[in-house]
C-alpha cells in the first residue's frame, strides 16, 4: 500500500528525485509522507501528515537542506492514526539511522517492551518505530546491512523497508519480506521503489527483490544477501514502460485518460496473439501447451475486488468456450476456509499488481494442496509472475488510478483468449470457431472507440448530472454480464462515496426489490437471447414500483423500456462485458467528478493492497 522511495547519488542531490518518485506513488494510496537526507550534519527528517503537496510546502517554508542520499515514505496508516508523529521516516532516539517501513511487523510489542526497558524512547503508536530502534542498537558497532541483519532475525510478520545511516559515506539499505520492493543503478547512483514507476525516470533496468532478500545500495554497485547474510546474484529485467505512460498528460484525471485508453489496450493484450491461419492463440509466455492444458481438470481462481470480477467473468468464458469446470472464490476466503482441490486442477491468480497479499497467499495455498499455478498480471517481474508456475501478461501498461479500469478489460480480454486457447487445445473448438471468436475480437476496437465520442461522453454527462442526487444505485445483471453488475456497482461507490450494490438479476425479488423507489436508481446490462427477455422483465418490476430504470447494452426492447437508454454497439455475447462495462465507467467518473470527489485517490484506498 505504501510508497517507498530511496536513493545513494555520486553527486547532486536526492530531493527533488525522491519527492517525484513519491508523487508517481500517490495512486498507492496515503494519509501521511515524509523524508529523510543524509546531510553533512547527520540526519534531516521532515514529515506531514495529509497530502504530498502539504510536505512540500514545509519542505519549501523550511528551506530543507539536501544531500547524496535520503529515502522517502508515503503512509498509509495501520498502527495509529494519520499524524505528524506517526508518520514515517522514524528515527532512533539518537537520530543515527532513519527508515521507512510497508507493512506490519506482528512481533512488534514485544520487542517495544525489551526495548524501552533498555533505554530506548518512543514517539509514534507504530510498529516501524520498534523497528526503527531495534535497528539502531544492533548498528552501534558495524556496518547498517550487518545491523538491519541482525535485526531483521528478530521480526516477525511482513515488510519492505529502507534504512538510511549518514556519515562521510552514508549507507543506504532496503529489504523486503512481503510487499513489493524494486532497485536500480543509474549512471547517477542507485535508486530504490515500492513501485518500477518510481524507478523508470532513473533506469530501465530493474531488479525486484525477492522475499528474505537484503540489498546494500552503493553509488556504482548494488549487493544482494539473503537474511544468513549469503551473496545473491539478482538480474535485472529491462522495463519498457515510459514517462509518457506514468504521466497524466492534458487530461484531468488518470481515471479518464485509462478509460480512453481502453482501445489501445484490447489491442496490446491481444492482437500480436492471434493466429487467424489455426483459428488459436499463441501465447509468447510458456506454460499454455496443449499438453499442459489436456491435463486440466479443473480450473480454480482467486482474486480480489475488481480482479475478482474478472475471474467470474473468466468463468463463463473457459466453462463456455473449453468446458473445463471453473470454481471461483475470494482469495482471502480461500487462504483460510481448508479447501480440497481435486488432481489436475489449475488454480489462477488474477492481480493487476501481482503483489495482492491475499492472492499470493491463495496461490501458495493451492500450490501446497498439489494444484499447478498460472496467474492473469500486467507487471512482469513481480512476485505472482516470478511464482506461478505459468503467467499470462495483459500489457495494459502502468495504471495510475486507483479504481481499476484499463487493467480491468485488459483482464478481461486475457479471459476470452485463454478460453479460445484452452478450448482449441482441448478440442472443444474447432478451427471455424475459433477463427470467428478472433475475428470478432478483432472487430471490438471500433465498436469500443465509438463509446468514447464526444457526443456518447455528453450523453453520459447528461445521465449523471440527473442521477448524482439519488439516494443509492442498484445494478442488475444477468450471464455473462452479471460481474459487469458487480463491477458497476464497484466504480460507483469507489470513487463517488455513493452507495451502490450490484446483484445477479434474478434475485432481485428475493430481497433487493424492497430497495426499489423514486429515489432509488437501477442500472441494468441488458442480456442476449432468452436472457434479454428475463432482464426486461426486471426493468418493468422496477419501473412499476417508482424506480427509474438505466438500460445499457445493445437489446433495443430493453433500452426502449427504460427511463434512461445507453446503447452500445452489438457483439458477440463473450465479448459483451468489455464494451458493457464502458458507460459504467464513465457514469461513476462523471457521478464522482459532479460531486467533487478525489477521483485517482479516493479516500481510504490503496492500488495494491499487500497486507491483509
Amino acid at each position: 500500500m505504501c510508497g517507498i522511495v530511496g536513493a545513494i547519488l555520486k553527486e547532486g542531490a536526492v530531493l527533488r528525485g525522491m519527492i517525484e518518485g513519491l508523487r508517481v506513488l500517490e495512486y498507492r494510496g496515503y494519509d501521511s509522507s515524509g523524508v529523510a537526507i543524509a546531510g553533512p550534519q547527520g540526519l534531516l527528517v521532515q514529515k506531514k501528515a495529509g497530502r504530498l503537496e502539504e510536505l512540500e510546502n514545509v519542505l519549501a517554508e523550511t528551506q530543507f537542506p539536501d544531500g547524496l542520499a535520503g529515502i522517502g515514505h508515503t503512509r498509509w496508516a495501520t498502527h495509529g492514526p494519520p499524524t505528524d508523529v506517526n508518520a514515517h521516516p522514524h528515527t532512533d532516539t539518537d537520530r543515527t539511522i532513519a527508515v521507512v517501513h510497508n507493512g506490519i511487523i506482528e512481533n512488534y510489542l514485544e520487542l517495544r517492551e525489551e526495548l524501552s526497558a533498555s533505554g530506548s524512547r518512543f514517539l509514534s503508536d507504530t510498529d516501524t518505530e520498534v523497528l526503527t530502534h531495534l535497528i539502531a542498537r544492533e548498528a552501534l558497532e558495524g556496518s547498517l546491512v550487518d545491523a538491519v541483519l541482525r535485526a531483521l532475525g528478530r521480526v516477525r510478520g511482513h515488510y519492505a523497508i529502507a534504512v538510511l545511516r549518514p556519515g562521510a559515506q552514508p549507507e543506504v539499505v532496503c529489504a523486503r519480506h512481503g510487499p513489493p520492493l524494486c532497485i536500480g543503478l543509474s549512471k547517477e547512483g542507485a535508486w530504490l521503489g515500492s513501485d518500477i514507476l518510481a524507478l523508470i525516470p532513473h533506469t530501465r533496468n530493474v531488479i525486484f527483490l525477492e522475499d528474505g532478500d537484503v540489498a546494500e545500495l552503493k553509488v556504482d554497485s548494488i549487493v544482494v544477501r539473503d537474511l544468513e547474510g549469503n551473496l545473491l546474484e539478482r538480474t535485472a529485467q529491462r522495463v519498457d514502460w515510459d514517462a509518457e505512460q506514468v504521466g497524466k498528460g492534458s487530461w484531468p484525471h488518470f481515471m479518464i485518460k485509462e478509460i480512453h485508453e481502453q482501445p489501445d489496450v484490447l489491442a496490446q493484450t491481444a492482437f500480436h496473439r492471434l493466429d487467424d491461419e489455426s483459428g488459436d492463440v499463441k501465447f509468447e509466455e510458456a506454460g499454455w501447451t496443449d499438453e499442459v492444458l489436456q491435463g486440466v481438470e479443473r480450473i480454480q481462481i482467486v482474486a480480489c475486488g475488481t480482479a475478482l470480477h474478472a475471474g467470474y467473468t473468466a468463468r463463463h468464458l473457459i466453462e463456455g468456450l473449453a468446458r473445463v469446470p471453473v470454481d471461483l472464490d475470494f482469495a482471502s476466503e480461500f487462504r483460510y476456509r481448508d479447501p480440497i482441490l481435486v488432481p489436475g486442477t489449475l488454480a489462477i491468480g488474477i492481480s493487476q499488481s501481482g503483489e495482492t497479499a491475499d492472492s499470493l497467499a491463495a496461490l501458495r495455498r493451492a500450490r501446497e494442496l498439489g494444484a499447478r499455478t498460472a496467474c492473469i498480471c500486467n507487471v512482469a517481474g513481480s512476485t505472482m509472475v516470478r511464482e506461478c508456475d505459468a503467467a499470462l501478461m495483459t500489457h495494459a501498461g502502468p495504471e495510475i488510478g486507483v479504481a481499476s479500469t484499463k487493467a480491468f478489460v485488459a483482464q478481461l480480454v486475457a479471459a476470452y483468449l485463454l478460453a479460445i486457447r484452452i478450448g482449441r487445445a482441448r478440442g472443444q473448438l474447432s478451427a471455424d470457431e475459433g477463427r470467428v471468436l478472433l475475428q470478432d475480437l478483432r472487430l471490438l476496437r471500433p465498436k469500443m472507440e465509438s463509446l468514447l465520442s464526444k457526443k456518447f461522453l455528453a450523453r453520459m454527462i447528461e445521465i449523471a448530472e440527473r442521477h448524482r442526487g439519488v439516494k443509492g444505485f442498484l445494478f442488475l445483471g444477468r450471464g455473462i454480464n452479471y460481474p459487469i453488475a458487480l463491477e458497476g456497482a464497484l466504480k460507483l461507490k469507489e470513487i463517488s462515496y455513493m452507495h451502490a450494490e450490484g446483484y445477479a438479476a434474478g434475485e432481485m425479488k428475493h430481497g433487493p426489490i424492497a430497495l426499489v423507489e423514486a429515489w432509488m436508481t437501477t442500472v441494468v446490462i441488458t442480456g442476449h437471447g432468452l436472457l434479454a427477455e428475463k432482464v426486461r422483465s426486471n426493468i418493468e418490476q422496477v419501473r412499476a414500483r417508482g424506480g427509474p430504470v438505466i438500460a445499457v447494452g445493445a437489446d433495443r426492447e430493453s433500452l426502449e423500456l427504460a427511463d434512461e437508454a445507453i446503447e452500445v454497439p452489438d457483439c458477440n455475447e463473450w465479448l459483451s462485458p468489455i464494451l458493457n462495462v464502458i458507460p459504467l465507467q464513465l457514469l461513476s467518473y462523471e457521478v464522482a467528478r459532479l460531486r467533487g470527489c478525489d477521483i485517482d485517490k479516493p479516500r481510504n484506498l490503496a492500488k495494491s493492497v499487500t497486507v491483509e
